[in-house]
């Protein structure tokens, strides 16, 4: 009963998509070191990071509960289904943030005084889509807190490079975030609320989605050259532009239509593969 509680806990805040959101944290980290930077900071920013994480992504169920449960295609959530109660989320979102406070003070400083705006950030991002169609801009911002917290958490300061790695980050979760925001184009439209699918149509959206991405390979590209990486990380990052490619040829609108199935592939599995490619090859330039 308790194994199956926590499943249930799990998948409410989508715990194993925690595994493709920590690579940009963790290429942070090791970058901003010139290397491993030791097991006390390793696990503290990962910590860190599951536990805002997870806390964000509780806090979201709670504020989009009615609109989750309006809409088809989220209306069988934890939630909504009653499967689990707001009192659980809430909970969750409580014991992440507490994690998340604990994780900043082991680090240094500077994570502590910063951390009134990452749990703003998680608080606001939820709201956005209530009133502007750049609420995917803001989640990228929201989430790219990861990498530029494991920056500072390792340097103790904030550097062009801090804002550079953020800036990819924030371009590769907007991109993805425009993708899967395509299913609910005509909800949205009948709810009132704002997406760039909704404001601008499919065909725009997939442009923007691309153009954020190309924006995040580009960002890579001058991470990796104010930091002097090598060629691994060059040949990560030449990867990660294909793997774009393929996921923005996966959904184009003959191909896919709104088929969830294909965009939840495109705009889930597909950057599992990107976030894995960005942390193994950061990995082998400093090995080798």
């Amino acid at each position: 009963m308790a194994f199956k509680r926590l499943r249930l806990y799990g998948e409410l805040v989508m715990f194993s998509h925690t595994l493709f959101s920590l690579p940009f944290a963790l290429a942070a980290m090791l970058i901003s070191a010139g290397g491993f930077p030791g097991w006390h900071k390793t696990i503290w920013i990962i910590l860190a990071f599951t536990g805002g994480r997870n806390a964000a992504n509780a806090l979201n169920r709670v504020i989009d509960h009615d609109i989750d449960a309006r809409n088809p295609r989220t209306a069988g959530r934890h939630l909504p289904s009653g499967r689990l109660r707001r009192r659980d989320a809430l909970l969750i979102a409580a014991a992440g943030t507490v994690l998340l406070i604990v994780s900043a003070f082991m680090l240094n400083l500077l994570c502590v005084l910063l951390l009134p705006f990452a749990v703003a950030a998680f608080v606001v991002y939820s709201y956005t889509k209530r009133f502007t169609w750049l609420c995917h801009v803001i989640l990228g911002a929201a989430c790219a807190a990861a990498s530029f917290g494991a920056w500072i958490a390792v340097t103790g300061r904030i550097e062009l490079s801090t804002f550079v790695i953020a800036a990819a980050n924030a371009a590769w979760v907007a991109g993805f975030d425009v993708i899967y925001a395509i299913q609910d184009i005509d909800f949205d439209r009948a709810e009132g609320l704002y997406s760039i699918p909704a404001r601008f149509g499919e065909k725009l959206s997939r442009l923007a989605a691309a153009g954020m991405h190309a924006a995040s390979v580009f960002f890579l590209t001058a991470t990796g050259y104010l930091n002097g990486l090598g060629v691994y990380f060059y040949a990560g990052v030449g990867i990660i532009a294909v793997l774009f490619i393929i996921e923005h040829l996966l959904v184009i609108p003959e191909r896919v239509g709104r088929n969830s199935r294909l965009i939840n592939f495109a705009a889930y599995n597909m950057n599992q593969i990107i976030g894995i490619t960005l942390i193994s090859f950061t990995v082998l330039d400093f090995l080798l």
